[in-house]
C-alpha cells in the first residue's frame, strides 16, 4: 500500500479511487480513508448504508467487527504490497471476520462488489488519490 495512505489526512479530507488491476475492474470511485485511531475505530458506525462506488479504506487492519452496524458489507483484506489476502462476502451486523494475519489494510465495500468485480485472493489492487 502506498505510504500516502499512512501519512494522509483524515478520511474526510481525501478521496481515493480503488481498482482491481488484475481483473481491470473498478471497486470504488469514492474511497474514504480511516487512518487514525478514532477514524479506524468508528469505521462505518452511524451510517445507514454504503452507497454504490463508496468504500472505506482502514489502515493497520487485519480483521473487522460488525457490532452496532445496521447493514451488511463486503470486505477485502490487503497485504502491504496491495495483494488480496482475504475476502469476506456479505458480512452481516453483529459478526466478526476471520483474522487475516498477512493483512495490513481492509477495504469495506457495498455488498455485491466483490462478486461483480470478480475479485479474488491474489489479485492486485491499486488505490489512487483522486484529484480535487
Amino acid at each position: 500500500m502506498s505510504n500516502h495512505l499512512q501519512s494522509s489526512q483524515s478520511h474526510k479530507d481525501l478521496s481515493f479511487q480503488i481498482l482491481n488491476q488484475t481483473k481491470n475492474t473498478s471497486l470504488a470511485d469514492n474511497g474514504l480513508l480511516a487512518n487514525t485511531f478514532w477514524t479506524r475505530m468508528k469505521g462505518l458506525l452511524g451510517r445507514k448504508k454504503l452507497f454504490k462506488d463508496e468504500a472505506l479504506i482502514i489502515t493497520k487492519c487485519n480483521s473487522i467487527h460488525m457490532f452496532f452496524m445496521e447493514f451488511s458489507i463486503d470486505v477485502i483484506f490487503l497485504n502491504k504490497e496491495n495483494y488480496v489476502v482475504g475476502i469476506v462476502n456479505d458480512i452481516k451486523p453483529n459478526r466478526l471476520s476471520a483474522i487475516y494475519w498477512k493483512a495490513n489494510y481492509a477495504i469495506e465495500l457495498p455488498v455485491g462488489v466483490i462478486s461483480s468485480s470478480k475479485t479474488s485472493v491474489g489479485d492486485h489492487i491499486v488505490i489512487k488519490k483522486k484529484d480535487k
